[in-house]
């Protein structure tokens, strides 16, 4: 059996001013092309990973086409991503013409990629595909849970799996997941045919927390469904709400082997059960002094603050400041901001060096509603050229640079100043500086979930604070003009939507 295996990834902000160009995919987590494929994620906790260790396993051909993968940012130009589709289609028709051919395509995509006039730009990837590999060929597909999907990358597809858990500590599983259904399918053991529904909802981050309620419970519905006679997997998504895009959206699918009546019926009950219970998959936002007076009040620390507005994880600029400079007005003792992008702020430490007094004004550059940045009077702690290696589990096995970083702390406030845009996953990087986040008091991290993994066994306290920034989780204060309407619980309510 030869399978064919690759993707192209990106989670596209259309709020980030930033376009995502070729470029940004290479000083990503990078393009990889061929055997780097297999050099570069052999045994790592992502999609891809979980394709090798599985198709490895059973003795299968790997034939490993195109891996691309940028940071969340802006609109992806038209010619950047054909550029990148292109080539991987390419190398699919190379893959198809040599001796064996292809048995399957493995595809290991996002699901939020939007590119300049191709709103829909991972139904267009996987429609691209089905073209060159024709209608009987099997392809799977992997989608994060934050995508916004639409019916027709799922009518091009054989069948398509979803992530579990938030943070995503589940890609490798549901790598492996994937390439099984392949697997079976090109043996002829299942037919997979599909149901989906999209539902008109905007659905709260700390309300997606997997290991929490009340999101646990949506999940252990999806494996009870999983566990009937008859489904093969089932998934939900809860939408990514800074892509203004027509389809933009909550939805959920199910695949079923051979009976699409049993698929249709399965995905309404779960589509009727989400909805019925809309109010639950709603919080509101918590203002940062709220935050710290509740924290301080019970007295648990570290307090965890998520500046979960400018989480560059999804396309924030991160260099937004109203956290740090609640810090400094408080004078708060043991205190960490992780991270604020500004690389002119990183260039003026390098030149002072360690262990000098710098004056500065940190952040709040990028954008009017990040500010304004704040002046500083700090001592360079350590500078850095960004290096690290992912310890939690998210992202296990594989390392990230944050390109020159510097620790600048001011009095009893730090913070770690960076030029790239990757948000705070773990203490991993912070720990290469000097910093130990188990010793603080108040630690604020730029993002809205991933971080929970790593940071969560020490935290007192953990909190997703609405601070001032780009990608607020007000909803109504952002300039959409392509989102469906009505959209739950801003504009009313509709009923959902058929796929």
């Amino acid at each position: 059996m030869r399978v064919a295996f690759g993707g192209i990834l990106h989670e596209t902000s259309t709020f980030a001013k930033t376009p995502t160009t070729v470029q940004k995919f290479a000083e990503g987590f990078g393009i990889y092309r061929g055997g780097q494929i297999l050099e570069r994620f052999r045994g790592a906790n992502i999609c891809s990973g979980g394709f090798i260790a599985d198709l490895e396993q059973a003795g299968a051909e790997l034939v490993p086409l195109l891996w691309a993968f940028a940071y969340p940012s802006g609109v992806i130009p038209k010619a950047d991503y054909r550029q990148l589709r292109d080539e991987f289609l390419d190398r699919l028709k190379t893959a198809m013409a040599a001796p064996g051919g292809v048995d399957g395509v493995l595809l290991d995509l996002h699901g939020a990629m939007v590119v300049e006039e191709i709103p829909d730009a991972d139904g267009d990837f996987v429609a691209s595909v089905r073209t060159v590999v024709g209608p009987r060929c099997p392809v799977m597909v992997t989608y994060d849970l934050h995508g916004n999907h639409s019916w027709a990358r799922f009518a091009a597809a054989t069948a398509t799996v979803g992530f579990d858990t938030y943070p995503h500590v589940d890609m490798a599983e549901r790598g492996v997941e994937a390439s099984q259904l392949l697997r079976r399918t090109v043996r002829g053991e299942i037919a997979p045919v599909t149901a989906f529904r999209s539902l008109p909802m905007f659905w709260s981050a700390p309300r997606q927390v997997t290991s929490h309620p009340p999101m646990n419970d949506v999940i252990a519905r999806l494996h009870e469904m999983e566990r009937r006679p008859g489904i093969l997997t089932a998934s939900v998504s809860t939408g990514f709400p800074w892509a203004d895009v027509p389809h933009m959206g909550c939805s959920v699918w199910v695949t079923a082997d051979r009976d699409q009546g049993l698929a249709e019926a399965t995905v309404q009950e779960l589509a009727d059960w989400l909805w019925e219970r809309r109010a639950t998959w709603q919080a509101p936002p918590v203002k940062v002094t709220d935050a710290l007076d509740r924290g301080e009040a019970e007295g648990r620390y570290p307090i965890i603050l998520a500046d979960h507005a400018d989480n560059t994880g999804g396309g924030a600029p991160g260099d937004s400041v109203e956290i740090l400079q609640t810090f400094l007005d408080r004078r708060l003792q043991d205190a960490v901001v992780l991270y604020i992008v500004d690389p002119e702020v990183v260039a003026a430490a390098q030149r002072a060096g360690v262990g000098a007094m710098l004056e500065t004004t940190v952040g709040g550059k990028s954008d009017p509603e990040q500010g304004p940045p704040v002046a500083m009077k700090a001592v360079v702690k350590a500078l850095s050229q960004g290096d690290f290696v992912y310890d939690g589990p998210m992202y296990a096995g594989l390392t990230g640079n944050m390109g020159p970083s510097v620790w600048l702390q001011q009095e009893g406030v730090s913070v770690v100043v960076v030029t790239k845009t990757e948000q705070p996953l773990g203490p991993a990087f912070a720990k290469t500086l000097g910093i130990d986040c188990r010793k603080m008091k108040y630690i604020s991290v730029k993002s809205a979930v991933h971080f929970r993994n790593a940071f969560e066994p020490f935290a007192g306290n953990i909190y997703s604070v609405d601070a001032r920034g780009t990608h607020t989780h007000n909803f109504r204060a952002l300039a959409y003009q392509h989102r469906p309407r009505p959209m739950y619980p801003i504009d009313g309510e509709g009923p959902p939507r058929l796929g």
